[in-house]
Formats: C-alpha cells, structure tokens, sequence
C-alpha cells in the first residue's frame, strides 16, 4: 500500500519535500501541518517509518512520546492557545491519511476554532462486569 518510497513523512525526514520544522533530533521531527486545523497545529514523526500505532517499535514510541511534551509547551508559549487535543489516528476509519505514524498537537483557542473533538460515550451499557471481564481479556495480550 504506502511503502517507505512513496511516503510523503518519510520525504521530509530526508528534506526531499519542504517542510516548516519545528524540531528535529536523531529519532523524530515535529513539523507544521499544512492543513492548520488551529494556528500551530503541528505533526511529531518518528524518523522510523511505522504505518501506525500497531506497528510502532516500543524504543521508536520512547522516542516519540518524550519529545511531546516539549513540543506542546512551545506551542503554547508560542500562540497562548488554552489547551491541546493531542491525538493519532490508526487506520482509515480512524482517519488516518497518511500512513506514517503521527502525532497530532492541535492547540485550542476556545470552542468556536475550528476544531471539535466530542464523542458519545455508552457508560450505561457496559456493567462493572463487563468493564472486568473486558479488561481481564485485554490484559492478556498486553
């Protein structure tokens, strides 16, 4: 499908394609989005190519998750924004277009900027029971 060749993160690890980084190491880089969903909407990519969450090397996702909070901070302090949605989508159903893991920091500036991030919850129809039963199972595979 989307192979380390044709992948458009992995052209601007190698700064074959421009991009406007905001950070870069050994492991990861953390650029604009072009899509600035919100003013300083920014991607943070393991220079590793993975497709998604599920195929992500724990040392790789070290990597990546350490830098987070280093980069949310400066876009912070940089637009003021008043919070972050900080997301990954994995997947086509979940979103995902781009099939090279990525972080998402999508800094908010109140409810009306242009993103919105709500869900249903079904609380009423899972029972203690169930929750347990469901995490036992998960557990197992952990």
């Amino acid at each position: 499908m989307h192979s380390e060749d044709n992948c458009i993160f992995c052209k601007i690890v190698k700064s074959e394609i421009p991009s406007h980084k905001v950070y870069e190491d050994d492991e990861v880089v953390a650029f604009l989005d072009i899509s600035q969903v919100t003013n300083g909407h920014t991607l943070v990519i393991p220079k590793h190519h993975a497709r998604n969450i599920y195929e992500l090397p724990e040392h790789v996702a070290a990597d990546v998750f350490q830098t987070v909070p280093k980069i949310a901070n400066a876009i912070q302090r940089e637009t003021g924004a008043i919070g972050m949605n900080v997301l990954s989508n994995a997947e086509e159903i979940a979103g995902q277009t781009v099939y090279h893991f990525h972080i998402h920091l999508i800094p908010r500036f109140g409810h009306d900027d242009g993103f919105g991030a709500k869900w249903e919850t079904h609380m009423d129809e899972y029972s203690q029971e169930t929750l347990k039963q469901l995490a036992s199972q998960i557990k197992q595979h952990v």
